[in-house]
């Protein structure tokens, strides 16, 4: 069967095919009647596929194949860094020690494991200049809610109840919002200025005695360096609120600059991103939150400590915001952030942050011609173009964004962040060769000239791909998520 022309799993069914041999049960048959609640047991057998064991290993292998990974091919998304997963990451993920685990396993036989946590979060205190850390979230989000729930507690403590305002800038993460509404608390847009940084005296308009906190990325979701980062501190805190570090993308101040010594008083990590564990399919994540001293007692419980030569989990946390995560976080996502930092040492953290910005800038540079550049100025680990020049000739952001399919490369993030109109948003990463980012660069030069000369090639893209273009709306708002019969 061709590639192209592959069945779903279900049309290669042949009853009475199995894909799995089992040797005779020895032991009566468990009657499930009487043990489980009747409205658990199912009232019909499902249908399954009946297929053999090669017929299931040939589709499922054609149709990975038709997936998209970093070890695939360049994978530009701006804001979520789909970075290389070093292999040895995987390998060490995988020692029996790790591995083989049970979370539920007494602290004297997990020595090991603690003791890798517990130097994982040495290591993000350092990296990220915070006193202590948790690693305890789940992922990224889950991190900015943990985050905010202990400067919620923080200010209740303190009987400052009425600091339920958090400020989000207009180029912010939809996530931060969001997490802010999800901790109880609300939301206030401060403006960008003309170059694309938080408009300080919009800032001074918005901060008062009702704030919580700011939300802030830095470099900010634009790719620019906030530059006025030390007096926005100096605002916040003035005012009696906290700064929140939205740390979902480290890799353009690793080794350069830390959010602790901008004046932030809470950060949190995206370690399936900065730190090379694998992103994307919904998981796993990781979402370390580092905080400052007086925000220590509200850390989740329980907290890694070391008691002599032993590490154990503190419980007796009287003001803890609680346990966020059950047992401890992603533990091997953690391994795989940890294996990377150590292999990698401070002068390899800090390469990291320069090859970053370096390719960012280059590919910037270079497209700079063909789409328009919103903020000409030099940016850090990734950049925004802006579709409306081609816009204009009746392509918009998402036609190139289908085409790019058409030459194999994912496309960058698009429409986002939404204070910039026809956004293309493109991160290339610290490890993508020279020789890549000139591949994708030429055909993104491709296309803004078909744009130009044969716009209909563009505004019908993708033209190779298996699926052609999609009704996303539809797909989005009425899914079909289970096998239906013709």
């Amino acid at each position: 069967m061709h590639n192209q022309d592959q069945a779903l799993i279900f049309e290669l069914s042949t009853p009475g095919r199995i894909g799995y041999s089992l040797p005779e049960m020895d032991v009566p048959e468990l009657d499930l009647e009487g043990l489980l609640p009747e409205g658990y047991l199912r009232s019909e057998e499902p249908e399954l596929p009946e297929v053999s064991e090669l017929d299931i290993m040939r589709h499922y292998t054609a149709l990975s194949r038709r997936n998209h990974g970093v070890d695939s091919g360049f994978y530009p998304l701006g804001s979520c860094t789909m970075k290389y997963n070093p292999k040895i990451n995987e390998n060490v993920a995988r020692f029996n020690g790790f591995a083989h685990v049970h979370p539920l396993q007494d602290e004297s036989s997990v020595q090991g494991a603690l003791e890798l946590l517990y130097d994982l979060q040495e290591h993000l205190i350092e990296i990220t200049g915070m006193d202590e850390v948790t690693l305890q979230p789940a992922a990224g989000a889950h991190g900015e809610w943990t985050g905010l729930m202990m400067i919620r507690a923080y200010h209740e403590a303190n009987g400052d109840l009425k600091r339920t305002k958090v400020i989000v800038p207009d180029s912010a993460h939809g996530t931060n919002p969001a997490s802010a509404t999800v901790a109880g608390l609300e939301t206030i847009t401060v403006k960008s200025n003309e170059n694309g940084l938080v408009d300080l005296e919009d800032l001074r308009r918005v901060v008062g005695e009702d704030t919580a906190a700011l939300m802030l990325t830095n470099p900010n979701t634009l790719g620019l360096f906030e530059e006025n980062i030390v007096e926005m501190a100096e605002i916040v805190h003035a005012a009696g609120g906290k700064l929140y570090y939205d740390g979902a993308n480290l890799n353009a101040v690793l080794s350069k600059a830390r959010p602790g010594d901008m004046g932030f008083d809470v950060v949190h990590l995206n370690l399936h991103k900065t730190f090379t564990g694998p992103h994307g399919g919904g998981g796993p994540g990781s979402g370390p939150v580092g905080v400052k001293a007086d925000l220590i007692p509200f850390l989740p419980k329980p907290v890694i400590t070391k008691r002599g030569e032993e590490f154990v989990f503190d419980y007796d946390r009287p003001q803890s915001i609680g346990r966020v995560k059950p047992y401890y976080g992603n533990f091997g996502i953690n391994v795989r952030a940890y294996t990377y930092i150590r292999s990698m040492g401070p002068d390899g953290l800090k390469a990291v942050t320069e090859y970053a910005v370096l390719n960012a800038n280059y590919m910037m540079r270079r497209l700079a011609e063909y789409y328009d550049l919103p903020f000409d100025k030099h940016c850090k680990h990734e950049f925004v173009l802006s579709g409306r020049r081609q816009k204009k000739l009746g392509v918009r952001t998402l036609d190139i964004a289908k085409r790019l399919l058409d030459f194999g490369y994912h496309p960058p993030t698009i429409y986002f962040p939404l204070n910039v109109e026809e956004c293309i948003m493109i991160e290339p990463t610290e490890t993508e060769s020279k020789e890549t980012l000139d591949s994708f660069v030429d055909i993104m030069i491709q296309i803004a000239k078909e744009a130009e000369e044969n716009p209909e090639i563009v505004q019908e893209a993708p033209h190779t791909t298996v699926v052609g273009r999609m009704d996303e709306a539809t797909a989005a708002r009425k899914p079909i998520l289970k096998y239906q019969k013709a």
